[in-house]
């Protein structure tokens, strides 16, 4: 009778172990459920708990959505913590957007020192972008800065030609400047310039989904993107520097 009893407990013991083993975790579930239900639906990258019990992130690329253990709902929004009236899906996006200062190819880009340059800085600009002369023209204000600027031509082929004309000039920060706030056109390139470095920084943008113009990025990570003025730069610039 024991040796039947303790068999029977043997056996329960192994049917439990394999469907333990088969049962499928819930990132594994949320993956294979969403992918079914939405062929359309790009490459998951990540799976995710969120604070909100029940809710669990699906990273995208750069795009977050928001789903049950079973991927039977999906969420396309913002999460509010309201107790400590912060908005986590910002939050999380502000950390997936971070670029790395000491990892950008300065190599690829050239440098404007202000004053004593303490501070650090680097721009993606396109020459033809409307908003981005509109930030430079402002950014004549900020001192003691030092700004590694990334020319970014992503408006059209007259970007490139601009671009490469301002790369291959013998003073690249006058030339960018005189065509950006006085409108002096840069002068025409030698056809030996090498600007291969304009097709890196494009490359590299795309990496981390740079997709407009100007885009800025603070000494720690912070990636802004848009024309801001120069109280909204020092702003940034004080509290990169904490």
């Amino acid at each position: 009778m024991h040796t039947m009893k303790r068999a029977l407990m043997a056996a329960l013991l192994a049917a439990n172990f394999v469907g333990a083993a088969h049962a499928q975790s819930p990132e594994a579930t949320i993956r294979k459920n969403l992918a079914e239900r939405i062929p359309q639906l790009s490459a998951i990258e990540e799976v995710s708990k969120t604070p909100m019990p029940g809710l669990w992130e699906v990273r995208i690329g750069s795009d977050i959505l928001y789903t049950d253990a079973q991927g039977n709902f999906l969420i396309q929004g913002a999460l509010m913590d309201l107790r400590t009236k912060r908005n986590l899906t910002e939050d999380r996006m502000d950390k997936l957007m971070a670029v790395d200062f000491d990892a950008l190819p300065l190599k690829d880009a050239f440098t404007v020192v202000r004053g004593n340059g303490k501070r650090k800085l680097a721009v993606f600009q396109d020459p033809n972008c409307g908003y981005c002369k509109r930030f430079e023209r402002d950014l004549q204000k900020v001192d003691n800065v030092t700004i590694h600027m990334f020319l970014y031509p992503i408006l059209g082929a007259d970007s490139t030609e601009k671009s490469r004309n301002i790369w291959c000039a013998k003073d690249k920060g006058k030339t960018w400047t005189d065509w950006m706030v006085r409108d002096q056109l840069p002068p025409e390139a030698a056809g030996s310039c090498d600007a291969a470095a304009l097709g890196r920084n494009v490359e590299f943008g795309r990496k981390y989904k740079i997709s407009g113009t100007p885009t800025l990025i603070f000494a720690d990570g912070s990636r802004v993107p848009g024309a801001l003025t120069a109280a909204q730069v020092e702003k940034h610039l004080a509290g990169a520097g904490k």
